[in-house]
């Protein structure tokens, strides 16, 4: 059964713990979240042994940063951020910071609005602007925020904020760089570079769809560390339905089809189908650890308890048997 506080090495002595938190919602992502929320919930991962904790200027537009920072203060753990989009009050909306519906994805009252850059001075001036806000001394690992985006492309990056970020960690000031996406082709085209330590994959290896195999094996064979993250693909492993999202929108009818076949067979075992998901991304050997979310504590909670669920191997070979887990991908033990 795995540990959600086991140690996983990424670079020299940089561990993550198996389990990860990902401050997104605290930064206000789709509901508002007061401080004493947000600080409730990092004491319940704390107190849950995660010592990794990812965050990013865009979630909520500093604020993710901000409460993270204050909560980590004089605390011994991992902490990751993100370049690509600096803050602004003189820009106008970017068209990213809405949903499909027209309204602003992070509900905060910040006036500050996101400018995406990928030069060098504007990784520079991200990593500057996040430790000011955090206040902590050090920021351990750094990811390219979503380039693929603004479609820069990889040389573009390695000249510009790829070069940045491996500056700093020649300087000491990070411990590891990387990129942070919802796709894995760019990833892979960065992981070829032999410039990065670790990637966060975000929706692309889940229980639901494992097109990023070879991604994932690439990384494994060259010792390039992999942090999971959307392992519920926005909700829809969570419990599937109509009314679920996927990739932050509706489902597509024949995903939502696969993930209730997903849950039946889960059923059949006495699994809940959020343990599944976490243990089936944790289990590749390129991952490091696996970020969740929560809302609540409570919610925290069950994700440490899904985490710990124990599994019979059956549902493994039940679920190759039937065809919903791609036969490439690694056994789970």
């Amino acid at each position: 059964m795995p540990r959600p506080d086991q140690p996983m090495p990424v670079r020299d002595s940089l561990e993550l713990t198996r389990l990860g938190f990902g401050a997104a919602t605290q930064g206000g992502l789709f509901h508002s979240v007061t401080p004493e929320a947000a600080r409730a919930v990092f004491q319940a991962a704390w107190d849950a042994g995660i010592r990794y904790f990812d965050t990013a200027p865009w979630y909520g537009f500093g604020s993710s940063e901000q409460r993270l920072g204050e909560f980590l203060r004089g605390k011994d753990c991992v902490i990751s951020s993100k370049v690509g989009r600096l803050l602004s009050a003189d820009a106008p909306v970017h068209p990213s910071q809405l949903d499909s519906s027209g309204e602003l994805v992070f509900q905060t009252p910040s006036p500050l609005n996101v400018v995406y850059d990928y030069s060098y001075d504007g990784a520079m001036r991200s990593i500057e602007a996040s430790l000011e806000r955090t206040g902590l001394q050090r920021i351990d690992i750094a990811f390219l925020h979503d380039p693929d985006v603004t479609g820069v492309t990889t040389s573009e990056l390695m000249r510009g904020a790829g070069k940045a970020l491996t500056d700093l960690r020649e300087q000491g000031i990070l411990a590891a760089i990387g990129a942070g996406m919802n796709q894995w082709p760019q990833p892979l085209e960065l992981a070829r570079t032999g410039a990065f330590d670790v990637f966060l994959l975000a929706s692309r290896y889940t229980l639901l769809e494992q097109t990023a195999l070879p991604f994932m094996d690439y990384c494994h064979t060259q010792s390039v560390s992999v942090v999971i993250g959307g392992v519920y693909n926005s909700g829809l492993l969570t419990k599937p339905s109509i009314s679920a999202r996927y990739d932050y929108a509706a489902v597509p009818p024949a995903l939502l089809e696969r993930a209730l076949a997903l849950e039946r067979v889960c059923g059949e075992f006495d699994v809940p189908l959020r343990s599944a998901a976490l243990q089936f991304a944790a289990a590749h050997p390129a991952v490091m650890s696996v970020l969740v979310a929560a809302r609540s504590v409570a919610q925290l909670e069950d994700n440490v308890a899904m985490f710990r669920h124990p599994i019979p191997p059956a549902l493994w070979a039940s679920l190759r048997e039937v065809g919903l887990i791609d036969p490439n991908a690694p056994e789970v033990l």
